[in-house]
């Protein structure tokens, strides 16, 4: 286990950031960290990276008590914060090669590792520019390329993606996951944005208002919140009778037409029911013109688990 956490609490002031978090980290996993802005995502990040003392509870990072031995845990792993922490008037090529001469790493090794970054980064061609005349994007992709000249145990990733073209952002979560499976590096990976933490993490855990609501894979989660795969059926015919038509088939769980036409339909294995959904439509007389499937997504989760734990009283 890389990461333990038990009852982690943070407050600030009369502010309770954190509340009982507990959650484990395995060995060469992508475990996902996913919650609103002001979730908690980042405090806990800081507790687990040394940088911010708990409140309450206890953490865990490679065997090492975050509070008794931070220097033991500093030393073995990588961190990549939300804001920018570069040095601006040092070039790229600099920055990165500064980084891995603290680190240790021979001058050689700083050159391969600077020019092979560079090229994954799309930093090529601005490698002998400063970092102060880098776009905001750029230097945002050199900060995340900066970490990977050293060898590392654990990286943290908080944020990462904010401010990258779409094209940079598949490179960069395809790096982190062939880091990941090729070299068994673990990864904590906090984000907002559902879609990239079901593209790369193995295992989810969802946080909101400090609180951890949820954590398996993303499968297990759409299990466990009960999500159902949507069907959009758009029909010839306006008839009102068509949603009480519907309801009446078993393993058809909600009926909300968008407008006199079309019809989602929440539906349980929807790959077996389909047939019959349309083979009854067409026996009464309706015309579908079009069907179009949506997969429930780990956003229909996060939507479910949030609004479940606000219909709960205190």
């Amino acid at each position: 286990m890389v990461i333990s956490v038990r009852d982690l609490v943070k407050d600030y002031g009369d502010v309770r950031a954190l509340d009982s978090v507990s959650f484990e980290v395995f060995r060469g996993e992508v475990f996902g960290f996913i919650g609103p802005n002001g979730a908690g995502k980042t405090t806990t990040v800081r507790i687990l990276t040394t940088l911010l003392p708990p409140s309450g509870g206890e953490a865990f990072v490679l065997g090492f008590n975050v509070v008794k031995n931070p220097v033991d845990i500093r030393c073995r792993i990588g961190y990549v914060q939300q804001q920018l922490s570069l040095e601006l008037f040092m070039t790229a090529r600099e920055n990165l090669e500064v980084y891995g001469l603290l680190w240790g790493v021979d001058r050689q090794e700083r050159r391969r590792r600077a020019d092979f970054l560079a090229e994954i980064f799309g930093l090529r061609d601005v490698m002998e520019r400063k970092a102060l005349e880098l776009s905001l994007g750029q230097r945002k992709r050199l900060q995340v390329a900066r970490e990977f000249m050293h060898d590392m145990e654990l990286l943290f990733l908080d944020e990462p993606t904010v401010g990258l073209d779409p094209i940079v952002k598949r490179t960069l979560l395809d790096f982190i996951r062939e880091k990941a499976k090729g070299e068994g590096l673990t990864v904590f990976f906090t984000t907002h944005i559902m879609s990239e933490a079901e593209y790369l993490c193995d295992r989810i855990a969802i946080i909101d208002k400090g609180k951890i609501l949820a954590c398996g894979t993303t499968e297990e989660l759409k299990e466990r919140f009960g999500v159902e795969t949507i069907l959009e059926l758009v029909v010839q015919e306006e008839d009102g009778e068509i949603v009480k038509l519907l309801e009446s088939i078993h393993g058809v769980k909600e009926v909300q037409p968008t407008d006199l036409k079309s019809i989602r339909l929440a539906v349980v294995d929807p790959y077996s029911k389909t047939p019959e959904i349309l083979s009854l439509l067409s026996k009464e007389g309706y015309h579908v013109t079009e069907l179009r499937v949506k997969e429930p997504s780990l956003e229909d989760v996060f939507i479910r688990a949030v609004r479940r734990r606000e219909s709960r009283p205190e």
